[in-house]
């Protein structure tokens, strides 16, 4: 590998905002452009407020809606306003062929690292799946998160096939979104020193981390990062009555979060929050109305209980 750096805490897989329907840009496919101001004010945002590292261009990114030109101008604005964090770049694709070319493009643009998704679609055997990942390390060269999220692509990374990637040298985490406890507590019995294990579920990061997780590669620290870093942080600590008090604050709206599929809720509120529109690309569509309510209600509540502020080392949400 060219680069080295260590990933840990909180990751923010950073939405992509775009401009509303009708907007410029708009070829009627649900959003116009990507909102480059809008995206440099989040990235902005999580970076000054908690954020360990940031992820562009994941399934929250709606990545493979965002067109090659946007791809380019997403991963540079993210290197520019990420404070010097590590930036980790989505290059996921079910053609290897496709997804090493995103890889090269990404390392060219200075990259940190790859979030490289299992191939979805195609159900690879458990070979096929390492040399889809060899050929991804070798058209880059850059550190490799494997992101297991079987929802979405119809394919288990299973402990044992885990076992296989480690042995390549630039595989260096697991995002975990099986979303299953019993896995990830598998995963992290198993796993090799240097390697890294994150959640991939907001839910989920406490009971990860008490088994051996890094962090959390999250969604709800678009809006709140201040409180998801404090959770974590607190969680990596063995601070378990502070890691429970955000747990049990945040969790209404994480579930919000995934009323419909990601990223619309998420869209929705941080229309509210006045961070961005709420468009997103088909064949995704706008929250439906009572999930926009839902989520003010949690928003209000989460504000009620004073967690939300600004970020402050010395409130319990420093670096671990």
């Amino acid at each position: 590998m060219n680069k080295s750096i260590r990933l840990e805490g909180l990751g923010v897989a950073l939405a992509t905002p775009f401009l509303p329907a009708g907007g410029r840009g708009d070829e009627g496919f649900g959003s116009g452009a990507v909102d480059l101001p809008a995206f440099r004010k989040l990235v902005r945002y999580v970076a000054e407020n908690g954020a360990d590292f940031l992820v562009v261009l994941g399934s929250t990114g709606e990545g493979p809606t965002v067109l090659p030109g946007e791809r380019d101008d997403l991963i540079a604005a993210t290197i520019e306003e990420s404070r010097g964090l590590p930036v980790v770049v989505g290059t996921g694709h079910n053609s290897t062929r496709e997804a090493a070319a995103l890889a090269a493009q990404a390392a060219g643009l200075g990259a940190d690292a790859l979030l490289v998704v299992t191939p979805y679609y195609n159900k690879p055997q458990a070979r096929g799946l390492v040399e889809h990942y060899r050929a991804v390390a070798a058209a880059a060269a850059l550190p490799i998160v494997a992101y297991n999220v079987p929802g979405r692509t119809g394919l288990n990374l299973q402990p044992r096939d885990l076992d296989l990637l480690w042995a390549i040298p630039e595989v260096v985490a697991v995002k975990e979104s099986s979303g299953s406890l019993a896995q990830i507590g598998e995963i992290a019995r198993r796993l090799p020193s240097g390697k890294a294990l994150f959640s991939g579920d907001d839910a989920l990061a406490l009971p990860s981390i008490a088994q051996g997780a890094s962090g959390l590669v999250s969604v709800i620290a678009n809006l709140l990062p201040a409180e998801t870093k404090r959770l974590v942080a607190a969680a990596r600590r063995g601070e378990l009555a502070e890691a429970r008090r955000f747990q049990r604050a945040l969790l209404p709206l994480m579930d919000a979060l995934f009323a419909e599929p990601n990223p619309v809720p998420l869209k929705a509120a941080m229309a509210l929050k006045g961070l961005s529109s709420d468009a997103v690309r088909l064949p995704l569509m706008a929250a439906e109305e009572a999930t926009r309510s839902r989520i003010a209600d949690c928003l209000a509540s989460i504000a009620g209980e004073k967690l939300c502020g600004p970020y402050s080392a010395g409130s319990g949400g420093g670096r671990p």
